[in-house]
């Protein structure tokens, strides 16, 4: 799950748990699945269940039930390289269609390997920069689905950031720089701080040995504030992430509410169950024989920011009280 992954991812990891088996009618569609490894932590994250249920609850609404009228083919991977194998054994069983929710890097393998089968994603950070569609309006290939707009809230993030802390001055940026997307959302992140005054330090990693010497650096700069990128690197370690975070007393942002949820001060980002309830829409509709060049790469119409006031009060900070006014969730 870019906004470039929980994100993304986070969101791929969501769907690795089979679905409920149905009754007897024989299947008439077969999908693909591209999924986190089941005993991996994307896969048995249990914040990815509500947003693995938005899909199924969108199939459901259209009337596509597994083993009743759709078979779905799962093969998993827990790493980038890993996805070309299991995307190849995808490709040979000849599903109607091939999706993910694991971000760009499992859609460019799945892109990579074939051009014929429609590729539904079920997020993108930003799939135009990926090289995955031409446009969003006219993909023009056999790719399709849902962006999350990553790049373009970099900015506003930071912005929410310095209302909630105006004393904010030196932010260190956590993303992962192998996650291709994510240096739009820094570039569009540097953009804003320019304006605000405010000084960004990049903080790369690229794997899981990187997440403790990230936060090593953190701890000896001593910033006055984090910003984290999504992606299912990060999805996956955000409580450790946030749990030091916290120990260091420093504000964090990220883009999906499960970062608040897990101790950040805020997140501001789409919804990604609304997000994955309306790539069912996707999939129906390429089930029911449209191309996927035709079908335009829908963005997010729900966005959501969530207020962490117990993180607040831990950190001696006082939200004020238009940004309060403003915020989907207060967490107390």
């Amino acid at each position: 799950m870019e906004r470039r992954a929980f994100l993304g991812a986070v969101t791929g990891g969501l769907l690795a748990a089979p679905l409920a088996a149905g009754a007897q009618q024989a299947p008439k569609h077969r999908i693909g699945l591209l999924a986190p490894t089941p005993q991996g932590p994307l896969a048995t994250d249990p914040a990815t269940r509500d947003v693995l249920q938005a899909f199924l609850d969108g199939l459901r609404s259209y009337g596509w039930i597994e083993n009743q009228n759709i078979i779905i083919e799962r093969r998993y991977a827990d790493a980038p390289e890993r996805y070309p194998a299991a995307t190849s054994e995808l490709v040979a069983l000849r599903p109607d269609m091939l999706v993910t929710g694991l971000g760009e890097p499992a859609i460019l393998a799945l892109k990579n390997a074939t051009k014929t089968i429609p590729i539904v994603m079920l997020v993108s950070a930003d799939p135009v920069g990926a090289g995955l569609v031409a446009t969003l309006s006219r993909p023009g290939g056999n790719v399709t689905g849902m962006s999350l707009l990553a790049a373009e809230m970099g900015g506003k993030r930071l912005e929410i950031l310095k209302q909630a802390v105006p004393r904010v001055a030196r932010v260190a940026v956590l993303w992962n720089a192998a996650y291709q997307s994510k240096s739009d959302e820094f570039r569009d992140t540097q953009a804003t701080a320019v304006a605000l005054k405010v000084t960004l330090k990049s903080i790369e990693v690229q794997g899981n040995h990187d997440i403790d010497s990230a936060l090593s650096t953190i701890a000896r700069d001593r910033p006055d504030a984090i910003v984290l990128f999504a992606d299912p690197l990060t999805a996956a370690h955000r409580h450790h992430i946030t749990e030091q975070v916290l120990k260091l007393r420093l504000p964090m942002i990220s883009e999906l509410r499960e970062f608040a949820q897990a101790g950040a001060l805020l997140s501001y980002g789409a919804s990604l169950a609304d997000l994955f309830r309306r790539a069912a829409g996707l999939v129906d509709k390429i089930l029911k024989g449209a191309k996927p060049a035709d079908l335009p790469v829908e963005q997010p119409t729900k966005f959501e920011l969530i207020i962490n006031l117990k993180t607040a009060k831990t950190l001696g900070l006082t939200i004020p009280p238009a940004l309060l006014a403003r915020a989907d969730q207060v967490i107390e």
